[in-house]
């Protein structure tokens, strides 16, 4: 499975958000870039997701849509002295290139995203040759505005063999005045060519105190025990938190341990009950969240108990008792027993998806995989 889907910050999305925080070392590398005149024609945003890679390529091609080419406009000195030069790439929402960018209405800046499948009637899995082609019309023009031409990628990991390598040959062969920025959750999986004819720009999870800021003002309708519990799940990674908030994924993980912590001798009636409520059409999104957040909270489970300290000291609990279950879960098998679950589970997931399997299937499938660890610890 791929993961959170998570860039999105707000029900806006990047494209519609000002503010970026905890990546202020970041924003000054663009800037000092941009300033120097000799910006790179392409950059590659990485980091985990949801940590704000698309809203800082957003907030930097408003930046270059506005500012344009540093030096262009100078000639010479004037009465008055140079211009000062921007300390920030803030653009105020009111700026009528923020609302034009925001609606999809500057003739200078160009998406790239996972595109609608009008034949089988939803997105695609994948970005598609014809999706990066636009990229390859659009920029063999001359900039509507005669500044820069500006494409973002997001995701760039999305990129099927022939997108990428439609990709390649603009990196390769760049137009005047144009900048790719690639947003990738996970570089690696790039074409080395793609990687190496890009400057990098690594983003970091967000610190405790810049992670509690952007939550509070994310989710503010949420107490702050609850945004407390959602920094921790998501790992300095604010769009995964909004995600997790917005799901209510902790409260599906809670009423999947609850029957986890019923083993070996589950309630079969509830857990029918949340298998129909996830495998209904309504139930896809949750049935995503839930699953990644119970693979994360698994893979948390197995770290801690390599070190001993399942549910113990250093156990930043969720919800009441949950570090209670960890530390009864961790007892059932030693932890390389429970890494190899991981797996399993991880591989009946992806597997299940790549066929399109039940979703309450895959629920039954992965509760017996849980199953199985209880059942040889209640034999002990």
């Amino acid at each position: 499975m791929s993961g959170f889907e998570a860039e999105d910050f707000t029900s806006w999305g990047p494209r519609h958000t000002a503010a970026l925080v905890g990546h202020a070392a970041a924003e000054q590398v663009l800037l000092e870039a941009w300033a120097s005149g000799r910006l790179p024609h392409a950059w590659l945003i990485t980091g985990p997701r949801g940590v704000g890679k698309s809203t800082l390529a957003f907030r930097f091609a408003r930046f270059l849509l506005v500012n344009g080419m540093a030096g262009a406009a100078d000639d010479g000195p004037s009465l008055f002295g140079a211009p000062p030069k921007p300390t920030s790439l803030a653009l105020p929402e009111e700026h009528p290139v923020f609302h034009r960018v925001a609606s999809f209405g500057h003739a200078d800046l160009i998406t790239v995203e996972r595109s609608w499948d009008d034949k089988n009637d939803r997105w695609r899995g994948e970005i598609v040759v014809q999706d990066v082609r636009a990229v390859i019309e659009r920029f063999g023009m001359t900039a509507a505005e005669g500044g820069y031409r500006v494409c973002i990628v997001d995701a760039a990991d999305d990129m099927n063999t022939n997108a990428a390598n439609a990709l390649l040959k603009i990196l390769e062969e760049p137009p005047p005045n144009a900048v790719l920025l690639l947003v990738s959750h996970a570089p690696g999986s790039l074409l080395p060519t793609i990687r190496s004819r890009c400057r990098r720009l690594p983003l970091q999870p967000l610190g405790d105190t810049a992670m509690q800021a952007a939550l509070r003002d994310l989710l503010p309708d949420l107490s702050e025990a609850e945004r407390q519990s959602l920094a921790v799940a998501a790992e300095g990674s604010p769009g995964r938190a909004v995600t997790l908030g917005g799901q209510g994924g902790l409260d599906l993980l809670r009423e999947w341990l609850d029957l986890i912590a019923g083993l070996p001798k589950p309630d079969i009636g509830k857990l029918h009950s949340f298998g129909d409520k996830l495998g209904r059409a309504t139930g896809a999104e949750n049935f995503r969240v839930m699953v990644e957040l119970f693979r994360w909270w698994l893979a948390r489970l197995v770290r801690a108990a390599a070190a001993g300290r399942a549910g113990g000291a250093g156990w930043a609990e969720l919800f009441q008792g949950e570090a209670a279950l960890a530390a009864r879960l961790a007892s059932w098998q030693a932890p390389d027993r429970w890494a190899e679950d991981w797996e399993t589970i991880g591989r009946l997931l992806d597997r299940g998806e790549s066929v399109n399997l039940d979703r309450k299937q895959m629920l039954l499938n992965l509760f017996a995989t849980m199953g199985r660890a209880a059942d040889s610890a209640a034999r002990r």
